[in-house]
């Protein structure tokens, strides 16, 4: 069976991002162009991702070693290592609206990628180095033998893996898996802080049937004035109970066709996590990152979001299984 080359790969990020630009209508900046476009970074940070290769004096060492490979990255000279550390941080917010703009090419891409329903989800992982106890971090104090502390995350407990020092990684995605939002928050910011964040576009421009969420998402109000827009949030709403609205709600989520959708989550959105962190490495009990600091942990992340919606899509092309991996993993290693 035919399958997909690195260069399949790198045509189709240029191919996609092209389109993401010229979709944005946003007005030029003011100043001098970048010497580096964006899409080469996306490329090359993408690249060394999914090889492992985090640390920006590593990143900077292997163009170095590599140059038959600048004229793949459209890179007219070897970026410095603060070029690099500066870009790659930079890089968040960009990711986050081409994740989003590639949320609605693949609809008309194949038809497993058109949901209605939506699932949203909060994910931890743990921070880079130490663990920075309540205690000390409370009273601002790091104690003296702590090396390497990643001083912005935060604590959060999990149902799978107890208390975590960390961050978040916030995904709504369609019933295969299919990324369409993304945000990475430091652990301790709530589920339900997140979803009013992502309100508007998911109301407005996503336009779903209904949204799967767990409990951590129940907000009688949010629920209330999502059925107005037209969108049901499926929650348990395991603690409101009282009043005709709330028993009204428990009695709409006991429809079968409801029951099917709180236990599609399963299959729709727990698996991508683990992908997720597959694609990055962090395959132990609390998915330990490879990365420090929001600023670099935000990029971290979202481009392991946009680096499996990137498999996705190339998967869709060659009639490849939808969720598999292993072949993107292969060609970039």
């Amino acid at each position: 069976m035919a399958k997909p080359t690195f260069t399949d790969y790198v045509e189709l990020i240029h191919t996609l991002f092209d389109q993401f630009t010229q979709a944005q209508t946003t007005t030029p900046k003011r100043g001098h162009p970048f010497d580096f476009k964006n899409k080469s970074f996306l490329i090359f940070f993408t690249w060394m991702q999914v090889r492992h290769i985090t640390e920006f004096r590593a990143q900077h060492r292997w163009l170095n070693n590599h140059p038959e490979h600048q004229k793949r990255l459209e890179f007219k000279r070897i970026p410095v290592r603060t070029t690099i550390s500066r870009r790659y941080k930079a890089l968040y917010s960009t990711l986050q609206d081409f994740i989003a703009f590639l949320g609605t090419f693949a609809e008309d891409l194949d038809p497993s990628f058109r949901c209605k329903e939506l699932y949203e989800d909060k994910s931890l992982f743990k921070a880079q180095g130490p663990v920075w106890h309540q205690k000390d971090r409370k009273a601002d104090h790091v104690p003296e033998k702590l090396r390497k502390l990643d001083p912005d995350a935060t604590w959060c407990k999990s149902a799978y893996h107890g208390w975590v020092y960390g961050y978040g990684l916030h995904v709504t995605c369609t019933e295969n898996g299919f990324p369409r939002l993304v945000q990475v928050e430091t652990a301790s910011v709530s589920e339900s802080q997140v979803l009013d964040e992502k309100e508007a576009h998911i109301l407005k421009h996503l336009d779903p049937y209904s949204v799967m969420a767990d409990e951590a998402y129940t907000k009688a109000m949010r629920i209330r004035n999502w059925a107005k827009a037209g969108v049901v949030l499926i929650c348990p709403a395991l603690k409101w109970r009282k009043g005709r609205y709330a028993e009204n709600y428990h009695h709409f989520l006991q429809y079968q066709e409801n029951q099917d959708l709180i236990r599609s989550r399963r299959t729709a959105i727990e698996p991508i996590f683990d992908l997720i962190a597959k694609l990055i490495g962090a395959t132990d009990n609390h998915k330990q990152m490879a990365m420090h600091s929001l600023q670099n942990v935000r990029t971290y992340l979202t481009l392991a979001v946009f680096t499996l919606q990137l498999s996705m899509i190339m998967n869709s092309v060659w009639s490849l299984p939808i969720r598999a991996i292993s072949h993107i993993k292969a060609v970039c290693s």
